[in-house]
């Protein structure tokens, strides 16, 4: 079993993550800032530090924990945020990822899993599903700051870092946050529940690769013991249109209102889905929850919390 330091691990996709690796067996500490994660999506038994990855601190406490690998997670996540305020997206994004990667060198970490993007990096696909030999042509400074993670991961192993890339397509699933703009899948569920008409950017013929946010976590526990040195697309290769994405969930709700609709928000793709052949080869992973049975599982989750 391992020492594993999840950064963003109170997050979304982190906090699952955590507790598949606690559920594993190993030993997890979380680093959240808490800027949009929440403590209470951490387990009591997992020890919690609220510290932000640009914090000059995080050396002392990578100097006390010692972690044998590390799950980074924690980042600016919105593409939108990013295109309004690039350096701060460069800030979290580049810069912190620097900081973390520098601590772990020092400290003597084994591995690091680096949490990507697909869609942002890739761009407009010349084909779909798109593979990771495709072009990395992001058009958001988002992109654009993941790619650079990526880079910098990989010099770092020349310093001895074993590394793991694990490019996402759209994740949903339980605990997304509905007032961040990257969980439209959150954010329809939140909005339908109260009665409220959602917006869909552009019109709505769009395609998203929607993956579950519990096969995420499987392939980051893949991705503790596959050979070091690749990137992965994590995803389904099945193209979702967002009117079709909506139509589901308005389904699933008893929702009988139209949504409205909004022009496109710049930065975004028009079409993606992902090839997951190498992530099936590598990690021996592949997605095992459907969309409609995702999608059932979350707003189910919402009903729950009311939110």
């Amino acid at each position: 079993m391992s020492k594993i330091l999840v950064t963003g691990g109170a997050g979304f996709i982190g906090s699952h993550i955590v507790d598949a690796y606690v559920a594993a067996g190993h030993e997890v500490v979380v680093v959240d800032n808490l800027s949009s994660g929440q403590r209470g999506h951490v387990p009591t038994r997992v020890k919690f530090v609220q510290m932000d990855i640009r914090d000059p601190a995080l050396r002392s406490m990578f100097e006390q924990e010692r972690p044998e690998i590390v799950n980074h997670h924690a980042a600016q996540s919105s593409v939108a945020v990013s295109v309004n305020d690039p350096r701060l997206d460069a800030d979290v994004n580049i810069l912190g990822t620097l900081n973390l990667l520098m601590q772990c060198v020092e400290f003597g970490t084994k591995r690091v899993i680096f949490a990507s993007t697909g869609g942002a990096i890739y761009g407009e696909p010349d084909r779909i599903p798109v593979d990771e030999t495709h072009p990395a042509r992001p058009i958001s400074p988002y992109g654009i700051s993941k790619l650079v993670g990526e880079i910098y991961l990989q010099y770092f192993a020349s310093r001895g870092l074993e590394w793991a890339v694990l490019r996402y397509s759209n994740v949903y699933g339980p605990r997304q946050d509905p007032h961040g703009e990257a969980g439209v899948v959150a954010i329809f569920a939140q909005a339908i529940l109260a009665g409220r008409t959602p917006t869909i950017f552009g019109d709505g013929r769009q395609t998203r690769d929607f993956v579950y946010v519990g096969d995420v976590a499987a392939a980051n526990l893949r991705a503790l013991d596959a050979p070091t040195g690749q990137i992965a697309n994590i995803g389904t290769g099945i193209e979702t249109t967002v009117n079709d994405l909506f139509a589901k969930l308005a389904d699933l709700c008893e929702f009988r209102g139209k949504p409205a609709y909004a022009p496109p928000r710049p930065g975004d793709v028009r079409h993606i889905a992902l090839d997951v052949t190498r992530a099936k080869t590598w990690l021996k992973w592949a997605p095992q929850v459907s969309l409609d049975e995702g999608l059932s599982r979350t707003v189910k989750w919402f009903r729950s919390k009311n939110v």
